[in-house]
């Protein structure tokens, strides 16, 4: 019965949403369409996507992609001496391809910085951008949590104040196959994906990144995302406990997880968009209630009333004019590099997409990156096409998130509170369907003084928190919060209160 319910609604909604997706300001901000694209799709009676819920398929296929290759020597050869326009830093950089399938000459692309201090003992942290379909180099690395960020000459870089790695050792994943710089010599699998298949590539990817780096075998590992990384990160979870039980596999020394404005439930989430468009003044009481009152929800729906198609045009026409990934965030209106970089200021700048997409296209960049050896046929995007044929998307993921709190995971989702996409609503109600008894009651957590957000614990080692100000890609905005928020996650410490000293 949810799955019909949620049928419905996202039917309907991501037929708003897709409208204004495709006119967002800037060619290149394409992480949040390209899930509302697959979201649509998924509604569609004919798609052909899988949409039941996750599970390991145990075929002899999929077993065989888990085979770990010979990495001796190739951790050296993967060290990354200096990026071009690099300022000088006290940290290890490394990247490189891991091979996960030889027959099919697959091979995924990653970036890792170590701590600049205490690498030897901080955990390992894996982060992923969703999509599905966009780099997690493009916006993790270089927009949100990584040590650097890109001037607007597209040639030089800046150091990031609060990048994740003075809390731990972070790896960003370029994935699936055909995605960034990450590749397959089989067409095929550069033009369609699911989550399957991305969940085994992106095992296949770690088992075989740890032989490389045997150091970070046995350390603490943890895995965070954002977006569809909602679906990236439970399921790469899961995958990973179900493999440790097997007594010939490796063990991976997973503790937790940590998921930002993320697809979790699609009722939920679709419910939580108009909910927020409402109570945030962008679209009237009297839109929200003729929707409600006359645009048809139900399964299989091919047409709608007059009444409704006018409250579409009228949502679209309040809300195609922002940021919708951040509604009270400037918009990019010059993407022309300039000349000499621009003054840094605390505020991100819109146009960051630009600086990163030039970046990252130039040839010495990825030289020193180790990237695009095979000379791809096509420049590095920060999304690609593969988003569009995606197999199977579940219509939710919190049965993994139970599976982990019963397995004595740590799991803590956040929302920025100013992203209208995936925003604060829709995490609520989905926290909220999960019926759990509350152990701290909600309450404002600190940094520096100030409201970081808010913050409710559930028992079972649940963790909801909001970042107060922060959009879609919470780094991005508030990065100083976000800092603040990971190191307690790491720590398993809980939010600072107005009391605490920090």
């Amino acid at each position: 019965m949810m799955g019909n319910k949620s049928c419905c609604w996202l039917v309907f909604f991501l037929f708003i949403f897709s409208s204004f997706v495709a006119q967002s300001h800037g060619k290149v901000r394409k992480q949040t369409e390209l899930l509302n694209l697959l979201q649509k799709a998924k509604m569609q009676g004919n798609s052909g996507i899988d949409t039941s819920l996750f599970e390991v398929n145990e075929t002899e296929s999929e077993a065989e992609s888990y085979k770990i290759l010979p990495q001796k020597g190739m951790k050296e050869k993967d060290r990354i001496e200096r990026l071009p326009g690099q300022p000088h830093v006290g940290f290890s950089q490394y990247g490189g391809y891991v091979t996960i399938d030889e027959s099919k000459g697959e091979a995924l692309y990653y970036y890792f910085v170590e701590a600049p201090t205490s690498r030897e003992s901080l955990p390992l942290l894996f982060w992923f951008n969703g999509g599905p379909g966009c780099s997690s180099l493009a916006y993790g690395a270089m927009q949100e949590l990584g040590p650097f960020r890109v001037h607007s000459d597209g040639k030089t870089l800046y150091r990031n104040q609060y990048a994740w790695n003075k809390a731990a050792n972070v790896l960003f994943l370029e994935s699936p196959a055909g995605v960034g710089f990450s590749y397959s010599n089989t067409t095929s699998d550069n033009q369609s994906g699911g989550d399957r298949k991305t969940a085994n590539e992106n095992y296949a990817f770690l088992v075989n990144w740890l032989e490389r780096f045997p150091e970070y075998k046995k350390r603490d590992f943890y895995i965070s995302g954002e977006s569809y990384a909602g679906h990236y990160v439970p399921q790469l979870a899961h995958t990973i406990l179900h493999h440790n039980k097997k007594a010939n596999g490796p063990i991976i020394n997973l503790k937790g997880i940590i998921i930002g404005n993320a697809v979790i439930d699609d009722e939920t989430d679709d419910i939580g968009r108009y909910q927020y468009l409402g109570s945030h003044a962008l679209v009237s009481e009297k839109t929200i209630h003729q929707m409600e009152k006359h645009c048809n929800f139900s399964p299989g729906a091919t047409s709608q009333s007059k009444e409704c198609t006018e409250a579409v045009d009228e949502v679209n026409s309040n809300i195609d004019v922002i940021d919708i990934y951040n509604i009270y965030a400037p918009l990019c209106f010059d993407t022309i590099l300039t000349a000499k970089p621009k003054k840094v200021t605390p505020e991100f700048d819109p146009c960051s997409d630009y600086y990163v997409s030039a970046y990252l296209n130039r040839a010495d960049v990825q030289k020193a990156l180790h990237a695009n050896v095979t000379k791809l046929k096509y420049e590095w995007r920060p999304c690609s096409d593969i988003g569009k044929k995606w197999t199977d998307s579940p219509l939710t993921i919190i049965p993994l998130l139970r599976e982990f709190m019963a397995n004595g995971l740590r799991v803590w989702v956040f929302s920025g509170d100013t992203d209208g996409d995936v925003p604060v609503t829709s995490t609520m109600a989905s926290i909220d369907k999960m019926r759990l008894s509350v152990k701290t009651p909600w309450h404002p957590w600190f940094v520096a003084g100030e409201v970081g957000g808010y913050t409710e614990v559930y028992k079972g080692d649940l963790t909801f928190a909001t970042v107060r100000g922060a959009g879609h890609q919470v780094p991005s905005f508030r990065p100083k919060r976000a800092l603040s928020l990971i190191v307690h996650f790491l720590s398993g410490t809980p939010l600072p209160k107005p009391s605490s000293k920090h």
